[in-house]
């Protein structure tokens, strides 16, 4: 209770910033040394591509159902290293370059692989099917090109041009999420058209490689100040999610799309 109360007392210094607080704080009363400060976001990232190669076996072995959850564990964990390297200062050239070639492997190669899966098992356009079922290359290369140009893109450190791949990957999740556990029927029957399938693949990896600007979800700091919009469409996702579940779940990516268009055209 004393180290609490220390803690408690240390934020009472409007002078310094909340992240500075906790990253004090987190030096003071957790023993941890800089060295291990350094690689926890690191080692974040390891576990977003464990996640990620893990749903690839999912997807193999012809579980879709449990794969879209391991892909949601590389989303968790890849917003959780970007947050703990901002919480704990600990930057460093070489968690760049994991944290892409994570992202590339869960967010590119796995959503592709699962597309890959919906559109054999889909129906329609059989004469050409042979050739369109390959229409999910366009996933893990669109992905690649955009990570690609993320890292040596310095303006978009606090958002994006095109969609993000994290975003990208949610969106073909939820296909699976709303059809599965949401018991949606009209996204029962878009994943069972492969024209749709091909369609929405084409349309989402063009959007990752457009220059269209989009909001990122990295807070610099706990404050409602500087987070509004982050926090407003947290909040409305949730609410969101807690009327319609799982079936809403389309529904925020296209409604993040959507506002980011706005947020773009009056700012």
């Amino acid at each position: 209770m004393q180290i609490f109360h220390q803690i408690l007392n240390s934020c009472k210094n409007i002078q310094i910033g909340i992240i500075d607080k906790i990253y004090i704080n987190l030096h003071q009363y957790t023993g941890l040394t800089p060295y291990m400060k350094k690689h926890i976001p690191n080692l974040l990232t390891l576990m977003n591509l464990v996640s990620g190669f893990v749903a690839i076996i999912m997807i193999m072995n012809g579980n879709l159902k449990l794969s879209v959850w391991f892909i949601t564990a590389s989303l968790l964990f890849d917003f959780g290293d970007g947050l703990a390297a901002r919480l704990l200062k600990a930057f460093s050239g070489i968690g760049l370059q994991l944290d892409s070639l994570a992202d590339m492997v869960s967010f590119g190669i796995a959503p592709g692989l699962l597309m890959y899966r919906l559109i054999v098992s889909a129906e329609g356009l059989d004469s050409i099917a042979g050739y369109i079922q390959y229409t999910p290359v366009l996933i893990p290369a669109f992905s690649g090109l955009r990570l690609a140009r993320f890292n040596i893109d310095k303006a978009q450190s606090d958002h994006f041009r095109g969609l993000p791949t994290p975003g990208n990957a949610f969106f073909i999740i939820s296909l699976v999420f709303a059809a599965e556990y949401g018991n949606s029927q009209l996204i029962q029957g878009l994943i069972n058209s492969r024209a749709v399938l091909c369609f929405l693949t084409i349309l989402f990896s063009s959007l990752m490689i457009t220059g269209i600007p989009m909001f990122s979800f990295k807070f610099r700091h706990l404050r409602f100040k500087g987070n509004e919009l982050r926090i407003v469409f947290l909040g409305s996702s949730a609410l969101l999610i807690g009327g319609a579940g799982f079936a809403s779940l389309p529904l925020i990516i296209i409604l993040y799309i959507i506002v980011s268009i706005i947020w773009a055209l009056i700012s």
